[in-house]
């Protein structure tokens, strides 16, 4: 069987929401921004080798429906309409799942050559996005006479989680603060650089860093914000993930065709596993969902240099698991890749 390797990846910077530097840009045509400098920087892949996109998308409605990973294929500027794009939802996790459904069509045989790709705009969520539709809702699943809540906000099930597991909001602001002085530090050391393809606006402005890390945080300020959410549990804007604006593209293909390219891989894909749990607790699934992908590929947890978990906003936990890799490991401090949003919990994480 063929072994899935991952041969390069692309990001675009990731812009604030709103207010950012990237929220007048279109979702699908970053998309296939993000496609083509893939493919640019790696001239020895005939894009006519790819035999599908898979894009990840939280929200395929509005700017970013009518598969918008057909969109995408179609907007590119390298590769040819025979190249075709499927989307893939699963919320937060949307573009790892993208990523393992790629592995597994390589595994099976179907293809060399793939892409995965993820995207997601909330500047340009518009009336005809899901948080739009509430009345679209299952009233079987929105959590009254003990049903699960399958649309529970994300922020809700954070408070639920911090005080199930007596999280305290010390412990978590000093740990969101470790983490923005990680992800400055590894912007100013220019770690990111080679992941980001640079954004040109309209008006000829490159946008070449991520609008997330603030060298300016600090324990105190973080203390000083009030809760997001009703409750208490200590769930602050600044100790949660950001709403963002961002694209993504990963170039996958079979060993044995980055052999015959002369491709180094920079990880192969061992395994994945997914995880549900009661959508009210989303943030634990990864538990469920680690300790199912340890035991399917026979290692421990010892084994793991770098753990990242994907939690969907429906309580789904998603991990894919990549122990072989080369030198550039990610930073402990590094924003996510994806692009978090403020979304239903249905308790699942890849």
């Amino acid at each position: 069987m063929p072994e899935a390797v991952i041969v390069d990846a692309v990001r675009t910077p990731i812009g604030r929401a709103f207010k950012g530097s990237l929220a007048t840009q279109r979702p699908d045509e970053m998309g296939a921004f993000a496609v083509d400098q893939l493919l640019e920087r790696n001239p020895d892949v005939d894009p006519t080798s790819i035999e599908d996109v898979f894009c990840g998308c939280g929200m395929p409605q509005g700017l970013q429906a009518f598969n918008i990973g057909r969109i995408i294929s179609l907007l590119s500027e390298k590769l040819p309409e025979t190249v075709n794009g499927v989307t893939i939802s699963r919320y937060c996790s949307s573009s790892l799942d993208a990523i393992r459904h790629a592995g597994n069509a390589i595994k099976a045989g179907e293809g060399d050559a793939y892409i995965a790709a993820g995207v997601e705009w909330v500047s340009r969520y518009n009336e005809r996005t899901e948080p739009a539709g509430a009345a679209d809702q299952n009233e079987r699943l929105q959590g009254k006479d003990g049903t699960p809540n399958a649309y529970i906000e994300m922020g809700i099930t954070a408070v639920n989680v911090a005080k199930r597991y007596e999280v305290s909001r010390p412990d978590m602001d000093k740990y969101a603060q470790r983490s923005q002085e990680l992800a400055v530090a590894s912007q100013e050391s220019g770690f990111f650089d080679r992941e980001i393809v640079p954004v040109t606006l309209e008006d000829g402005t490159e946008v070449a860093k991520d609008d997330g890390p603030r060298a300016s945080s600090t324990l105190e300020k973080l203390a000083e914000l009030p809760e997001a959410f009703e409750g208490g549990g200590g769930v602050t804007a600044g100790n949660s993930c950001p709403l963002n604006d961002g694209a993504a593209a990963v170039l996958l293909m079979s060993d044995a065709k980055a052999k015959e390219l002369e491709l180094q891989p920079r990880a192969r894909i061992v395994t994945a596993a997914t995880f549900g749990n009661e959508p009210e607790y989303m943030g634990v699934a990864p538990i469920g969902a680690i300790k199912k992908v340890l035991d399917r590929s026979g290692m421990t947890i010892e084994d793991v240099d770098v753990v990242r978990p994907s939690v969907r906003d429906d309580g789904r936990a998603h991990h894919d698991h990549a122990p072989e890799r080369d030198g550039d490991g990610r930073s402990p401090g590094r924003p996510r890749d994806d692009v978090c949003r403020r979304r239903p919990g249905q308790g699942d994480d890849r």
